[in-house]
């Protein structure tokens, strides 16, 4: 797990819609959600939390860059 910094964490406070993170390496944006927001989604999509989505025939729904 990593933590934050009391810079992120006041950026967290003051956003209204979830935090978009910036991998400056590689310019890869990923969206910070709360853990419940994550755990609902599993059970929605996954089949429960910490359950991967590992249906092999709905691979052509993630686009992967070439």
């Amino acid at each position: 797990m990593i933590e934050l910094t009391e810079e992120q964490v006041q950026a967290l406070g003051s956003e209204k819609a979830p935090l978009q993170l910036l991998n400056p390496a590689t310019r890869e944006v990923f969206v910070l959600i709360r853990k419940d927001v994550y755990d609902l989604t599993c059970r929605i999509v996954g089949g429960g939390p910490g359950r991967v989505w590992d249906d092999k025939a709905d691979n052509d729904l993630i686009r992967n860059r070439a």
